[in-house]
């Protein structure tokens, strides 16, 4: 009769080892789901802190806002303020803050012309923003203001400004804000566009451009922000060049009537054309 021997402290070793292999393996998969559960909640909570300004509504009511210097301006809804007196530049926006968080203004950068996506596909350096003096807390869902002033001539940004507002040229304002912790910072590019009211009073509409999230990735890349403007451009450029065809057709269309209304006119018998 065979007899087999076991040997009971190696089986025992094994089974402890397996058992450490599983619990480890089960610790792993459970801390890797808290940490993902962990950041999905922080995503969360920033995304109810994130502010995001835009434009405000045409509705929305006007807004008075005073400069050191008692300096009045008045913003409209959807609208924004741009002056030029005694040498000083005053500019304001209204804004509504579209987003679920408290947005607090930190700095500013304006620009005379329009700022598009082909001529500026990013935004400002930041070391070039002027910080803002008063706190601008705008709540979410609600309206709030940004004001601005440029008083040194010979600061590099008031070059050209004064000017654009006196030939009424529009603006690029680039706004520098975060949520009420400073954190989420954000940069949105307004555009200030003046025209006449049919009473001949010089208003200034805004109009948003640009989101840029200093912190994090944003919507969308630079990349598919380049390639939308790309399609855009040549459809315009398509689109010009059909005009000019169409003109082109039709002023030849135009000298050809000429022409045979005037050989018409020359083949009429004398007697006719008196």
């Amino acid at each position: 009769m065979l007899h087999v021997a076991v040997d009971w402290t190696t089986i025992s070793s094994l089974a402890t080892g397996f058992g450490t292999l599983v619990l480890a393996v089960a610790t792993f998969a459970s801390v890797r789901s808290a940490n993902r559960s962990a950041r999905l909640a922080e995503q969360a909570l920033q995304e109810q802190r994130r502010p995001i300004f835009t434009q405000s509504r045409l509705d929305d009511p006007v807004q008075k806002i005073m400069f050191v210097e008692r300096n009045w301006v008045r913003a409209s809804g959807g609208g924004g303020a741009a002056e030029h007196v005694d040498g000083n530049v005053y500019l304001a926006i209204s804004l509504r803050n579209v987003g679920s968080g408290i947005g607090v203004c930190q700095g500013w950068h304006v620009t005379a012309g329009l700022q598009s996506s082909r001529i500026a596909p990013t935004h400002a350096p930041e070391d070039q923003f002027r910080l803002q003096t008063r706190d601008l807390y705008i709540p979410a869902g609600d309206v709030g203001m940004w004001q601005g002033a440029l008083r040194d001539r010979n600061d590099s940004t008031y070059q050209n400004v004064p000017e654009a507002i006196d030939t009424r040229e529009p603006l690029s304002v680039e706004l520098l804000y975060s949520d009420q912790v400073g954190a989420q910072r954000t940069i949105s590019r307004f555009a200030l566009i003046p025209f006449e009211t049919p009473e001949g009073d010089l208003n200034w509409i805004a109009t948003i451009n640009r989101h840029w999230y200093l912190d994090r990735a944003g919507p969308r890349s630079e990349s598919q922000v380049a390639a939308a403007f790309e399609v855009i451009q040549r459809e315009r450029e398509a689109a010009e060049e059909l005009a000019r065809a169409e003109a082109t057709a039709a002023e030849a269309a135009a000298a050809a009537d000429e022409t045979s209304g005037a050989e018409a006119d020359a083949n009429v018998p004398s007697e006719v054309v008196r």
